[in-house]
């Protein structure tokens, strides 16, 4: 299975249009698909993300399933650019600004949750630079 890779995530949201809404401004998403209930996300020609209106409540963070659900941009500009939409937004963060997956480490990124609570992660495999430090109280990886 050496061409095995990660197809789209299906996220179960409460307002199937409030979450449309949400992940195309914080992502640039377009919508390729929309029905009563469900709609599809995508860029590029690839479905990235479907959004089933079937949940009430919020994300349980205390359950057996998603931990969170990451994307990856080139850059650390692309990063912080992100930050401002999601801050415009009114998402909710996890620490402010970009979080180190480790110390030392050249990736990293912000952490936040989408309308439902469902825990989100928009990082970078490089270019981190000194000038961007973790906040003290922030865990390695942002959530953990």
């Amino acid at each position: 299975m050496s061409s095995l890779q990660t197809g789209h995530i299906g996220i179960n949201v409460t307002d199937l249009a409030r979450s449309v809404a949400f992940y195309e401004q914080a992502f640039g998403l377009t919508t390729t698909v929309k029905a009563e209930d469900h709609a599809f996300l995508g860029a590029g020609g690839r479905t990235l993300v479907t959004l089933w209106q079937q949940s009430t409540g919020t994300f349980a963070t205390d359950r057996p399933g998603l931990h969170h659900l990451s994307f990856q941009l080139d850059t650390l500009d692309e990063v912080l650019a992100a930050e401002t939409v999601l801050k415009q937004l009114g998402a909710t963060f996890t620490h402010d600004g970009v979080v180190p997956h480790r110390e030392g480490s050249p990736s990293g990124g912000i952490f936040f949750t989408d309308p439902d609570g469902t825990r989100l992660e928009i990082y970078t495999a490089h270019a981190l630079t000194e000038a961007v430090a973790a906040p003290s109280d922030a865990p390695t990886c942002g959530f953990f």
